[in-house]
């Protein structure tokens, strides 16, 4: 859950900050509560915020007493510090379960969640709370994931050490925690993650390497509720920066039309790849949901095996005739803005597609715009056959220094390229 930041990070113990404006979710599960009397109702067994309403303030406390719970709400609260909570209204109301509300010590504590910021998965252990005193009654407000060594002090001493003791036992160790503003929740239930108001922005923002090493971590299922909740093009960058031998498990965690969502925006060598690690079955399922024009790029590059040259090449390049100049060129290269990061190489073909000569792109920012591309191309034309193996491609761009290999036909007309990163991809993998 991706929450908008409210408070600067807390200064524990110093500045306008007491340790009496904090409490903790450790701390905070079995405090009494008492009446308007000062007559004991029970104690707290969960709290709970609801996102929609307030993505920060504790919206209800339960309240287990004798053999049922009770909910108190949080402007029934009077005053709550370290030692109890009283209440200023003693109007309360069975616990019923609600979709809307995230339980603090039952969906938090103990789970996996994504530090956005910090690019990591942790495993939450306690939860800060600050204490707002407010004239109508004191309110709580989460301000901090608890992950470090203090949470699990606090956890392991709570019932044998009286709570102001192991307050200051756990000055001696470093705070470490995650401001709640980058924390993202896993929620594998598409349904709930609506309810709770959960979001991905964060995660889309990452880049597709880092976000793809945190998934890389989770469970089966927490990858499956992550992918199906972002956008398709984000979980396409995603996907082609995971493990081979997860992606496949990705998209089959997937409902169909989502994983053809995703399939679609990849590069079509690259979602070949993945296709071809799933079953006949639902590699097909997968296909027939696909618009016309990728489905048929795809599916001919399925056509090859993967370590071949038609296997390996990308059908997306720039193509211009012969007769073609810098304009033309630049032109062109401005139309094609998803290649501009990997563009390097123009090529040339004739009349009849056939590939003729490759010009690197550097040169055209060298020469006027009526030069013809053919005066600016590559002294010798490097390419191979479709069918080509890996070892005879690695060993060209060994030996030539190639950013890219345009590939052909059995009748020489240019069918795609490969590009170095491909390269850099089959020797890790090796």
């Amino acid at each position: 859950m991706v929450l908008p930041g409210r408070f600067a990070r807390p200064r524990y113990g110093t500045g306008r900050y007491s340790m009496l404006d904090f409490l903790y979710l450790t701390e905070l599960f079995g405090l009494t509560v008492y009446d308007l009397k000062g007559r004991r109702l029970g104690v707290v067994r969960d709290a709970a915020i609801v996102p929609l309403v307030d993505p920060v303030r504790v919206d209800r406390f339960l309240v287990g007493g004798g053999w049922s719970w009770l909910t108190v709400r949080h402007d029934q609260v009077s005053r709550l510090d370290l030692t109890g909570i009283w209440l200023k209204d003693e109007q309360l109301t069975p616990y019923h379960s609600d979709e809307y509300m995230l339980r603090l010590m039952r969906d938090l504590l103990d789970q996996q969640i994504i530090d956005s910021h910090g690019r990591k998965v942790v495993r939450v252990t306690d939860v800060t709370f600050e204490i707002l005193h407010q004239t109508d009654g004191d309110v709580l407000q989460v301000l901090d994931i608890d992950v470090g060594m203090r949470s699990i002090l606090r956890r392991l001493a709570q019932g044998v050490l009286p709570r102001p003791w192991i307050r200051r036992l756990q000055t001696r160790i470093p705070h470490n925690s995650i401001r709640w503003e980058f924390v993202n929740i896993l929620e594998p239930d598409p349904q709930r993650r609506l309810r709770l108001n959960i979001s991905t922005r964060r995660l889309e923002n990452m880049h597709p390497a880092d976000l793809a090493d945190l998934v890389e971590e989770l469970s089966p299922e927490d990858r499956g509720a992550i992918f199906a909740s972002m956008d398709s093009e984000a979980a396409a960058e995603t996907l082609t920066e995971v493990d081979p031998d997860i992606q496949s498990s990705i998209l089959e965690s997937l409902d169909t039309e989502k994983a053809a969502d995703i399939v679609e925006e990849m590069e079509p060598h690259e979602a070949a790849d993945v296709l071809s690690e799933l079953e006949a079955e639902t590699s097909e399922e997968i296909l027939e949901e696909m618009e016309p024009e990728p489905k048929t790029e795809v599916e001919e590059l399925l056509e090859f095996e993967e370590d071949e040259a038609g296997g390996m090449m990308n059908t997306h390049y720039v193509a211009l005739p012969e007769t073609a100049t810098v304009t033309d060129a630049m032109t062109a290269v401005a139309g094609e803005e998803e290649l501009l990061e990997t563009l390097n190489t123009i090529f040339l073909v004739d009349s009849e597609e056939r590939l003729s000569a490759t010009v690197p792109l550097a040169r055209l920012f060298r020469a006027s715009g009526i030069t013809p591309l053919k005066d600016l191309a590559a002294d010798t034309l490097i390419k191979v056959h479709d069918g080509e193996d890996e070892d005879r491609i690695t060993e060209l761009f060994d030996k030539y220094n190639l950013l890219a290999l345009p590939v052909v036909d059995e009748d020489g007309k240019l069918s795609g390229v490969i590009t170095a990163d491909e390269i850099i991809s089959v020797l890790r993998q090796k």
